[in-house]
């Protein structure tokens, strides 16, 4: 039976060129670029919660990786370096092969090194927290949204959601619609170059985990505004435009968790230069509504009338 240090050895010791000490010590021992501000953040993963028992090991760690760095997206930092903590059932040499395959091609990607962390025995339970940096008082936010700024979001909403909703019964999909949704579920891909490419352009920034009325919502509390949204507009997966007049297809659009998309605001101004960056990065880009004074967030129909929304987005404690 391998110890919990052979474990950290065979599976998740690898070098760290750019840190001054990673994995192996008490501690890692970082240096910050100068001219940079560092961006820390951390998410867990609970089996059952986040990720089903009979997810592919694989997935499993590009996901766990891949909502850490979307975060370092919506703030507009560039991601440096992370620390797992991994709590196990048991020493599955088989699943943890799978897991780093899949944290670590996620890593070398986007050049993240991995420099400490911790294990132990328990429910499987993992949990990362990254860090990144961002130039000094670049940061995306979301407390700098302006009435008259326009709300935009990067690729398509509501596929991962809607692959959830089938996986647990409460949507029915073909096979090949299936197929074409559980990507987005299981290997969602983090917005890293648009966040860097937004810093010089955005105004409020979040990335769309928990639902886009939800995550939206934080960007208009914390910057004090409100906004309209045209239903109409939002950028949609085939699959996903196929099922929308079901009521339950439309709460994934809206409501729906795992998208790991942009939500941002800029000003009208930056519009054609948007398009241009949505071109360079081949990375759909929409206009979705606008930022309003007052507060709440309307969402309006093809007529330009109030739609009434029931979804609220996803929340731990409901």
């Amino acid at each position: 039976m391998p110890s919990e240090f052979d474990l950290i050895r065979q599976y998740f010791t690898r070098p760290t060129p750019s840190a001054l000490l990673g994995v192996g010590d008490d501690a890692a021992l970082l240096q910050i670029s100068p001219g940079m501000e560092l961006a820390v953040s951390v998410d867990m993963l609970v089996e059952g919660r986040h990720f089903a028992p009979q997810d592919g090991p694989g997935t499993v760690g590009h996901k766990s990786l891949a909502v850490n760095l979307s975060d370092m997206a919506a703030m507009g930092a560039r991601p440096r370096w992370a620390t797992l903590a991994l709590a196990l059932p048991a020493a599955d040499e088989k699943w943890l092969r799978g897991f780093a395959g899949g944290f670590f091609g996620l890593a070398g990607k986007f050049g993240v090194e991995l420099i400490g962390g911790d294990t132990t025995r328990g429910p499987l339970n993992i949990c990362i927290q990254i860090m990144g940096e961002v130039p000094s008082g670049k940061a995306l936010r979301r407390d700098g949204a302006k009435a008259g700024d326009e709300i935009w979001v990067s690729g398509v909403l509501g596929t991962a959601a809607l692959a959830l909703a089938f996986r647990q019964g409460r949507v029915e999909l073909d096979q090949m619609e299936a197929a074409a949704c559980l990507p987005a579920l299981y290997v969602p891909q983090p917005r890293v170059a648009l966040g860097l490419s937004l810093c010089d352009i955005a105004t409020a920034a979040i990335d769309v985990s928990d639902g886009l009325l939800a995550d939206l919502g934080h960007i208009l509390e914390q910057s004090g505004v409100g906004a309209e949204i045209h239903f109409e507009t939002l950028p949609l997966h085939e699959v996903v435009r196929r099922h929308i007049e079901l009521d339950a297809v439309k709460n994934c659009t809206l409501a729906g968790g795992d998208d790991y998309e942009l939500c941002f605001t800029a000003p009208v101004t930056r519009h054609a230069e948007l398009l241009a960056l949505s071109q360079k990065l081949a990375l759909p880009l929409t206009c979705i509504g606008r930022i309003v004074g007052g507060a709440g967030l309307a969402v309006l129909d093809g007529k330009g009338g109030p739609m009434p929304v029931n979804a609220k987005g996803f929340d731990h404690f409901a």
